[in-house]
């Protein structure tokens, strides 16, 4: 197939839409439930008020805002693809905001910004103080606003949705890599978004990855957990050819996400069993680094002892290999003498090729 052939069946499986919308429009789509902006993904998105009065000081100062993106769902609903945060702030300036638990939102409270700094302790209407309210002029500046809607019509491919989703949430995102992982999993099968949340907060998983307040801000534990289950068991020929690991990840998350069959019990009883048994043998230890003339661990957690301890443990798990608890810590603590470990898990190198030597490595050492 020719590069021009490629791009014209492409083109055709993304049908799109777009024109202006008044912000008064998007409210009323929004309190008859024509919109979804997934309030689940508010929990990933961390503006501040500043960074929300900021938009509506662009709003109320005529400057252009970037499209919102949406799908055309089969009962016609649209689903917020980007511009959730963007709507959100909107809404709940305006008192009708809703969480996942559809209670409403405290209402938003203005700060002070560059170019109007009496916006300070403005809200939409304040009936205790209404001198603190927008004026009925103000209000209906930002009502007759528009904001440019793009739209995937749903004659489109099925992906195309998750596909945007991810290329407009990645590269500069103020999303974690795994938070856009996330919004993504939540909108392709909630079920298993909650099941690996679960996972995530078992509390031996947790105690032995021990991580650090802002890596758990960033979703690392989900992180963790969902590479535990997309590698501990996976064939080693699937490993070949490994390219960029955070596409994989997201690939084989997706993958994951469509198998009707996936085995959610066996796997997350091995994941149990794997962290429980590593908890009761090691602890916090677990993936720490150890210094062999201190004989001791020390530092934090480190991703590629993760990679060959639990997923090693893991995979022998699974597939019903007899394991010496005792034996655990001892060859935790040997893998700093191996040089198959300590080539690959030096700084420098590439994570697709650690990962492609290390989790085979962490399965024959368990293996013994």
């Amino acid at each position: 197939m020719t590069l021009a052939s490629e791009i014209d069946q492409r083109r055709r499986e993304i049908r799109t839409d777009g024109y202006s919308m008044s912000i008064g429009e998007w409210v009323s789509l929004y309190e008859k439930d024509e919109l979804d902006i997934h309030p689940e993904f508010q929990r990933f998105y961390r503006w501040s008020d500043t960074q929300k009065t900021n938009l509506i000081e662009s709003i109320l100062l005529g400057i252009p805002l970037p499209p919102i993106f949406v799908n055309q769902r089969k009962d016609g609903v649209w689903d917020v693809v980007d511009g959730l945060q963007r709507l959100s702030t909107i809404f709940q300036l305006l008192g009708i905001l809703k969480d996942e638990k559809n209670k409403l939102v405290n209402p938003l409270v203005l700060q002070s910004t560059k170019y109007l700094p009496s916006l300070l302790g403005m809200q939409w209407n304040d009936p205790k103080t209404p001198s603190n309210s927008l004026s009925n002029e103000m209000q209906l500046t930002i009502k007759r606003s528009k904001l440019a809607v793009s739209i995937i019509l749903k004659e489109s491919d099925v992906n195309a949705k998750y596909d945007l989703f991810q290329r407009l949430n990645t590269g500069g995102s103020e999303l974690s890599p795994q938070e856009v992982r996330n919004c993504l999993l939540l909108m392709l099968n909630k079920k298993m978004y909650e099941w690996l949340k679960s996972l995530s907060q078992y509390s031996a998983f947790r105690n032995t990855i021990s991580l650090s307040d802002r890596t758990l801000e960033e979703a690392y534990d989900i992180e963790l957990a969902l590479r535990f289950i997309i590698l501990f068991n996976i064939d080693e020929n699937g490993l070949q050819g490994l390219g960029d690991i955070g596409v994989f990840v997201t690939d084989r998350m997706t993958e994951m996400a469509n198998n009707k069959r996936f085995p959610y019990k066996k796997v997350e009883e091995t994941f149990k069993q794997t962290f429980d048994m590593l908890e009761q043998m090691c602890g916090e230890d677990s993936f720490k680094r150890y210094n062999k003339t201190k004989k001791k661990h020390e530092g934090g957690f480190l991703l590629s002892q993760f990679e060959v301890v639990g997923m090693g443990l893991g995979h022998n798990i699974q597939n019903g290999t007899s394991i010496v608890k005792t034996s655990i810590t001892k060859t935790i603590m040997s893998i700093w003498s191996d040089t198959r470990f300590t080539e690959w898990s030096r700084s420098g190198v590439n994570a697709s090729s650690r990962v492609r030597r290390l989790v085979p490595l962490g399965r024959t050492l368990f293996k013994k």
